[in-house]
């Protein structure tokens, strides 16, 4: 069983950054893929950004390509999302999740965290 825990949410104005992290408690995440999605209000859930086990690959979703970076530092176990340039548009509730596949669909991972809120004001 892998837990994941993001953080690093929170309240910022158009074009400020942001830098969520997500920590596994349990197996190592070297052992996964991982990736982060996003969920607005009245929305469905959508992919944002996916890396590799080793973070050789990595995958954006249009919308954040050019402002958004995945990273990962197996050592502590920990996966980041960089966030830049933000917009309102990428307000929502950010999850990271583990799977063994590095999949663009919600349904190609096994393991996913709480969620964090990200709000981008105007």
């Amino acid at each position: 069983q892998v837990q994941l825990v993001e953080s690093g949410g929170g309240l910022v104005q158009a074009g400020g950054s942001l830098r969520l992290s997500c920590a596994a408690n349990g197996r190592t995440l070297s052992n996964y893929d991982m990736g982060w999605f996003r969920q607005a209000p009245g929305k469905e859930r959508e992919f944002v950004t996916a890396i590799s086990w080793d973070g050789g690959r990595t995958y954006y979703a249009g919308s954040v390509k050019g402002r958004f970076t995945i990273s990962r530092d197996n050592a502590k176990n920990t996966v980041y999302l960089q966030m830049n340039s933000l917009k309102p548009e990428d307000t929502a509730v950010y999850y990271c999740a583990a799977g063994r596949f590095t999949a663009t669909m919600a349904a190609g991972y096994d393991y996913w965290g709480q969620g964090t809120q990200v709000t981008v004001s105007s």
